[in-house]
């Protein structure tokens, strides 16, 4: 009985840390535009609610990365007006819940996760999730009696995020060995 206790104590303390953690990256997705925004041309293609939701998938799992990336696009467009609602939160919206979902689903499948399995997550992540982008403007648009074409989903996915996709590239890795070095979250 009292094994039983405390697992599920210990059940519940990591619950609520992951619940705790999830709302500052929303907290995080929130206001790291307002920064990046600063230059308007280039904040953008910087990607900043990006970031955050993928840490959350790694940090947290892929249940908290999915509902933070579905949640901050839109909540960030009610509140902020930014960016608009329709195509582009709702697009985005399914583009980051896939980012959170699979960079938390797919480093919690390696036995050894470290520096090489956030990389392998990552970049995989980074693909579904801006083919699930592609798909959701195909559809979106296609309500609207508008054509979402290969030259502009490779504008948008591809050749405009390039500092974005650097970014993520040198910045998530860079944290993950920041965190396991200082024993916040522990590579296993």
């Amino acid at each position: 009985m009292k094994n039983q206790n405390t697992r599920t104590r210990q059940y519940v303390r990591e619950a609520l840390r992951k619940l705790v953690l999830s709302a500052l990256f929303l907290a995080i997705g929130l206001v790291l535009p307002f920064i990046t925004g600063q230059v308007p041309q280039f904040g953008s293609m910087l990607l900043p609610m990006h970031i955050p939701v993928l840490l959350c998938g790694l940090i947290c799992g892929w249940q908290y990365g999915a509902v933070v990336g579905a949640t901050l696009p839109l909540l960030r467009s009610f509140l902020f007006s930014m960016p608009p609602i329709f195509p582009t939160a709702v697009a985005m919206a399914v583009e980051l819940c896939v980012y959170g979902l699979a960079i938390g689903f797919l480093y919690g499948l390696f036995r050894k996760q470290n520096l090489a399995a956030v990389y392998i997550s990552l970049v995989t992540a980074m693909i579904l999730g801006r083919v699930a982008w592609g798909g959701a403007q195909t559809v979106l648009l296609s309500m609207q009696d508008s054509f979402f074409t290969f030259k502009a989903f490779l504008g948008g996915a591809l050749l405009n995020a390039i500092p974005g996709i650097i970014l993520q590239l040198l910045l998530i890795p860079a944290v993950m060995t920041t965190l396991h070095y200082t024993g916040l979250q522990r590579f296993k």
